[in-house]
């Protein structure tokens, strides 16, 4: 493993940095207030090519491997989630999927207008059913001539409000079990397709989640992801690859964050010195260091193993796990280690502290890690 980044990679992670330090941050407290990215951003965000990493050159992305997104996903998390969530689930489960399964006629089709931000992509899975348990969906696909009719709803999408293109999981053969579950590319202006209501959250403001409602919405067949009946393995794939990606992204956070309470204990005195000459805020702040270092092995680790095409579904899921633990094991000692301030809303470490929680939960929760985890030492120790 070399961890040695490529010159374009060194160039565009200092590119993406100065972007995020000079025009995100400005606007960090105006996203978090007004719930929305400032379209000046998504413009110049778009110029960048931020929106077409995962994308292939051929259909006009940057067509990036696994360690150089991460290494741009390291310095988008640096700022507000709300916005390092946006392009992250468009760059990841919105797109990947086309990328990595679709035919070519799909690809002509989507990537150019995906990869420029012109269209915005999303992944849609969730239900109200199925959850952790993905495959108890409830959303059907019935064929019927030359397109589906697609009858459900899906619950807590990121960029539903913003998305063009959704990737449906949809049950095609109920008595097959996740081998009756089918993918779908689905346009919003499809008939039938609607977005529902955003759903406020505790933290990701900026990043509008919502429910899609599908009432007989009609689905060309040409528009079937991968094969009838593997939407569930083409569903745990995209999600899987992903993995490295959003532990990048919290590792930017995590680094920001140490950042921040850096600055802080040095500047600010009780008992007559800095507090990082109080023993108790300096074990804090080692012991956040010392497990950034540890993800951010951990990350280029496995990002390194999938450029390669190894094997990574126990040390992806070992990776989102031990990276969203981490990321709120730093979040809480910096709001430790700031005291008052850190609880304060007009600073960003209790943004970042919110932020922070639903990487145990979204894209696969801690306890369902786990799961996968032991699954695969089973197997290993069999």
């Amino acid at each position: 493993m070399d961890f040695n980044f490529e010159e374009d990679i060194q160039f565009l992670k200092k590119n993406v940095r100065d972007f995020i330090q000079t025009e995100v941050e400005a606007v960090a407290m105006e996203i978090e207030k007004e719930d929305r990215i400032p379209d000046r951003i998504l413009e110049m965000s778009k110029a960048m090519g931020l929106f077409g990493l995962s994308i292939p050159e051929a259909y006009g992305g940057l067509g990036i491997g696994m360690v150089g997104k991460c290494a741009l996903y390291e310095e988008i998390g640096a700022t507000h989630n709300g916005y390092t969530t946006l392009i992250g689930a468009h760059t990841g489960i919105g797109t990947v999927g086309i990328v990595e399964l679709g035919n070519e006629a799909q690809k002509k089709k989507y990537l150019p207008a995906l990869a420029s931000g012109e269209t915005i992509g999303a992944f849609a899975l969730t239900e109200p059913s199925a959850g952790s348990n993905a495959t108890n969906l409830r959303t059907t696909a019935v064929k019927q001539g030359d397109h589906y009719l697609l009858n459900g709803t899906k619950h807590y999408i990121t960029n539903a409000t913003d998305a063009d293109i959704f990737t449906v999981m949809a049950v095609t053969d109920a008595s097959k079990g996740s081998k009756g579950i089918t993918s779908f590319i689905v346009e919003k202006d499809f008939p039938s397709f609607q977005v529902g209501a955003v759903e406020p959250k505790m933290g990701l403001h900026g990043s509008q989640s919502a429910e899609i409602i599908m009432e007989d919405c009609e689905v060309p067949v040409e528009n079937v992801l991968g094969v009838e009946g593997e939407g569930y393995v083409n569903a745990l794939k995209i999600l899987t690859n992903g993995r490295a990606g959003l532990a990048a992204r919290n590792l930017g956070s995590c680094q920001k964050l140490l950042d921040l309470s850096m600055q802080f204990v040095q500047e600010r005195e009780q008992f007559g010195v800095p507090i990082i000459e109080h023993q108790a805020v300096a074990h804090m702040v080692s012991e956040m260091a010392v497990e950034i270092e540890a993800l951010r092995s951990f990350t280029y680790r496995v990002a390194w193993m999938v450029d390669e095409g190894k094997k990574v579904i126990k040390e992806a899921a070992m990776l989102k796990l031990y990276g969203s633990e981490v990321y709120n094991r730093v979040a809480d000692k910096a709001v430790q280690v700031h005291g008052g301030i850190g609880y304060i809303a007009d600073y960003p470490i209790e943004r970042f502290f919110r932020d922070a929680r639903i990487t145990r939960i979204y894209e696969g929760t801690s306890e369902i890690q786990k799961n996968i985890i032991s699954g695969q030492l089973k197997k290993e120790y069999s």
